[in-house]
């Protein structure tokens, strides 16, 4: 229980929103970056229509590309049975399924309700796991729609446990717009729990409103340890207006390692990784961390 897995999507949720064009060379450097950094899992792409989202438009290349290191997990999201097909062929093990808990968002987002994204997921996974392609489950909106506001929690729960009943190995239940607070985040992991193995469940924070790292803490009252997390703080979401970076893998690592636990993870290589990513999106990193140590390196 002293270890816990950082989840790293700077390369996929991380860059997918930026406004400048970053080049296939630029992204694969910054994903062997991270990678050198010894992070169990990085998300690396997006299988997705590049009239949607542009910026993975060379999902194939990078995945293909990239180094892959011994010991690090290589995934990349999959909207669909052509998406898997495009990530089986660049050789990747292991994907994710994109579902949403609000019937806005996800027709905003993917151009289809709730439950006929499940019913397309489902044959995602089916055709995946005869493949032996692991499965993951995001589920976003979990703690607020822009859109729609709320979010019931009984609705957060059933959805996640019928992820699981499909097949993924794990949901990352997603805070997409970051509106997520300790209370709150209590009560949704006090309802999981209560009926989901800890295991099972991973968290994905946005840092819209300061409250990621106390989310945090409060689900790790809870045995979860498994976090998504952007170096550098990059991200956002192009469906969910308002929404700013993921929380940062540079304070998600300073908080982990001050309390104690194990990640595997050099905080420094990460720094490096976000410090030859800035200049690339062409505006500061919101880390608070990376902003505290580059401030002080001399220039």
């Amino acid at each position: 229980m002293s270890r816990v897995t950082v989840y790293e999507v700077g390369p996929r949720d991380g860059l997918q929103n930026e406004a400048a064009t970053i080049g296939t060379t630029e992204k694969i450097a910054f994903i062997n970056q991270l990678s050198d950094a010894g992070l169990p899992v990085i998300e690396l792409s997006a299988f997705v229509n590049p009239k949607r989202v542009a910026q993975m438009a060379d999902a194939d290349e990078v995945c293909a590309r990239a180094t892959k290191r011994p010991g690090t997990r290589y995934s990349a999201l999959v909207p669909n049975l052509a998406g898997l097909d495009r990530a089986m062929a660049v050789g990747l093990k292991e994907v994710a399924v994109f579902a949403a808990a609000s019937d806005t968002f996800s027709r905003r987002n993917i151009n289809q309700s709730v439950e006929e994204s499940m019913a397309n997921y489902a044959e995602v996974i089916k055709t995946a796991m005869a493949a032996d392609v692991r499965v993951r489950g995001y589920l976003s909106t979990s703690f607020g729609c822009p859109f729609e506001g709320d979010v019931p929690v009984d609705r957060v729960v059933r959805l996640t446990q019928t992820l699981l009943q499909m097949g993924v190995f794990e949901v990352a239940v997603s805070d997409t717009i970051g509106v997520a607070h300790p209370g709150q985040v209590k009560r949704v992991m006090a309802a999981l729990t209560a009926l989901i193995e800890p295991s099972f469940l991973a968290l994905h924070f946005h840092d819209t409103r300061g409250t990621a790292l106390a989310n945090v803490l409060t689900a790790l009252d809870f045995d979860i340890r498994t976090f998504d997390a952007s170096a550098g703080g990059l991200g956002g979401c192009p469906y969910a207006p308002g929404a700013t970076g993921n929380l940062a893998t540079e304070d998600l690592l300073y908080l982990l390692h001050g309390l104690g636990y194990e990640t595997g993870v050099s905080l420094d290589k990460i720094i490096a990784a976000s410090e030859s990513i800035e200049p690339v999106v062409g505006h500061p990193l919101p880390s608070r961390l990376y902003r505290a140590t580059v401030a002080t390196l001399p220039r």
